[in-house]
């Protein structure tokens, strides 16, 4: 289900709507206008349901990425957006981009991302209220990169007491990961439940290099 934009989107107001179970989208990159959205059926990721095969665990544990947090949000918007030549354009319009760095300067919307030989390869961006993660997009410019990323992202929201990861819808690839989908009604139930919650994002401190034996530690 979807509305049209009737008065203007502050980050006040974007706060509130993911609070009662809304988010944005625009239909196209080059579209200004912003509808919200309450699917019927909600992606999530369950924090304790995250696939994570053998592989994928030993590039964790491999730390061939560096992984680090709220460290580059334009260049994880920018790789979201995407429009290279890997990448086709994303409904991330320039008000999205406008409306999500403010949260970010308020310290509500949050990065995790992957690195190699200091260049951004992956990552992934979402709003935080409480213990409520609402993931909006990720990217990679390396294979398996924003995997990484999500894998500590999920190691991080279950070390800081967190108990939801709001994925909004359930592709093909979120799927094979755990991602699942849930009726709107047991979403919104999970969703007061997470908002009573305190999870501070930086139980690992923003500047402290996360290991992957570390993280997949609190995954198990």
């Amino acid at each position: 289900m979807s509305t049209a934009q009737s008065f203007e989107i502050t980050p006040q107001v974007l706060l509130r709507a993911y609070s009662i179970g809304m988010f944005p989208m625009a239909d196209s990159a080059d579209d200004p206008t912003l509808f919200w959205v309450d699917p019927e059926e909600r992606g999530i990721f369950p924090l304790d349901g995250l696939i994570v095969s053998h592989s994928l665990a030993k590039l964790v544990r491999s730390d061939r990425f560096e992984v680090r947090v709220d460290h580059d949000f334009e260049g994880v918007i920018e790789g979201c957006a995407g429009g290279g030549a890997d990448r086709p354009k994303t409904w991330i319009n320039q008000r999205i981009r406008k409306l999500y760095g403010d949260l970010f300067q308020r310290g509500f919307v949050h990065t995790v991302e992957t690195w190699r030989d200091g260049e951004l390869v992956g990552g992934l961006y979402g709003v935080q209220i409480g213990g409520a993660f609402f993931g909006e997009s990720m990217f990679h410019r390396a294979r398996d990169a924003s995997k990484v990323a999500l894998v500590h992202l999920v190691a991080r929201l279950r070390a800081a007491g967190a108990s939801l990861l709001d994925t909004q819808f359930v592709t093909p690839h979120l799927a094979t990961l755990g991602a699942v989908e849930i009726p709107r009604d047991d979403y919104h139930r999970k969703l007061d439940t997470a908002l009573g919650l305190t999870a501070d994002f930086y139980v690992w401190p923003k500047d402290e290099r996360v290991s992957g034996a570390q993280a997949l530690k609190a995954l198990s």
